[in-house]
């Protein structure tokens, strides 16, 4: 990874170039969810370069300076990724974001407009009003006491029953090596944003339409995918599609799926 300073803070990124003869179009953009880094992307990253100029960005306090400087949220991450692009001389991208990135994949979304953000992919969101235990998971994650016990509620949700050994080792290894304190801001700034904007598809509407695309395995029960559905229904623009896995991380346990369903919705809107 590289290293650029934005706003006097590290941001680690890099860029992978596609295949000589690869069709021109908007560059790809990966964001991660909090607690996580650019290896979430590591399966499915050589699958998207063979069409897209692919840039990984780690977030401030999420790359290899893991320092904390004070709180920051949604606003903050979108500023910095903006700069970057910006100082990348990147002219039309299209963010990639899982989990919680999502909320600022839209605030990106917002800022730069469709001229050069054209369309946006969120990944395995919880994009409806967080269901009451979700919500208690979130409040015991900003627990300075109690935290941990938050952070194995979710752990345990997200991997369910699979045997996915890249999920295992992502959740075990990668995202358990964050410090508690960034866990703690991460559930607190993801509770915020769903107190002030009521659910990801409320804040899709709220940014005006553009073609967003939701890949996702959870949550798996019918009810959740209707409701997605109906939204599409009512907001054309929006597609949702589920991937069949059994965790919530599709990037590790099915990067084929997640490439495939990446390239085929930005080349749609290239024709």
């Amino acid at each position: 990874m590289k290293t650029t300073v934005i706003d006097g803070r590290p941001i680690d990124y890099d860029i992978t170039e596609p295949a000589a003869g690869a069709p021109e179009g908007p560059a790809l953009l990966l964001l991660s969810g909090w607690c996580q880094d650019h290896r979430l992307f590591d399966l499915v990253l050589p699958l998207l370069a063979r069409d897209h100029r692919v840039i990984r960005a780690d977030w401030r306090s999420h790359g290899s300076d893991r320092t904390l400087e004070g709180d920051f949220g949604v606003a903050e991450q979108a500023s910095d990724v903006i700069a970057l692009l910006d100082e990348l001389g990147v002219e039309r991208v299209v963010p990639v974001s899982t989990s919680h990135g999502g909320w600022a994949n839209l605030e990106i979304c917002g800022r730069l407009g469709t001229g050069r953000v054209p369309r946006a992919v969120v990944i395995d969101w919880l994009l409806t009003r967080p269901a009451p235990e979700f919500a208690e998971g979130l409040r015991l994650g900003a627990d300075p006491e109690r935290w941990r016990e938050g952070r194995q509620g979710l752990f345990d949700t997200w991997l369910a029953m699979a045997d996915c050994p890249p999920v295992k080792r992502h959740l075990d290894e990668e995202m358990a090596g964050f410090d508690p304190e960034l866990w703690r801001l991460s559930c607190r700034v993801i509770a915020d944003a769903y107190a002030t904007h009521g659910s990801p598809l409320e804040r899709m509407r709220e940014i005006g339409p553009r073609p967003i695309a939701h890949l996702f395995s959870q949550p798996g029960e019918e009810s959740y995918l209707r409701a997605q559905e109906e939204f599409a229904a009512r907001d054309p623009w929006f597609e949702p599609h589920r991937l069949g896995g059994r965790t919530h991380f599709p990037t590790l346990e099915s990067p084929e799926a997640v490439a495939e369903r990446v390239t085929a919705f930005v080349a749609a809107g290239e024709r």
